[in-house]
């Protein structure tokens, strides 16, 4: 990305939608985690920002489905394993 001092607002609010797309794809995560499940995550959200930078946006599904069905499913699992442990 080319980034310049005028694009910080730009650049906050790609990263923002990009935070809640992930999370309404994926589930819950914290950005500055350090998990493996939230490091994905992030990674996700800088792939996604950048196709949103490029207007490309259209393709950053297809081109990471299977990160994002993974990511899924692992957030899926780790959830059900914290309720199972509170039982």
């Amino acid at each position: 990305m080319h980034i310049s001092h005028n694009e910080d607002n730009n650049l906050k609010r790609l990263l923002s939608f990009s935070i809640s797309s992930i999370k309404s794809m994926c589930g819950n995560f914290e950005i500055d985690g350090k998990t493996d499940i939230d490091l994905r995550a992030k990674e996700l959200v800088f792939e996604r920002t950048r196709y949103a930078y490029n207007d490309a946006l259209e393709y950053f599904e297809a081109n990471f489905l299977t990160e994002i069905n993974t990511l899924g499913l692992d957030i899926s699992f780790a959830n059900e394993d914290d309720e199972d442990a509170t039982i």
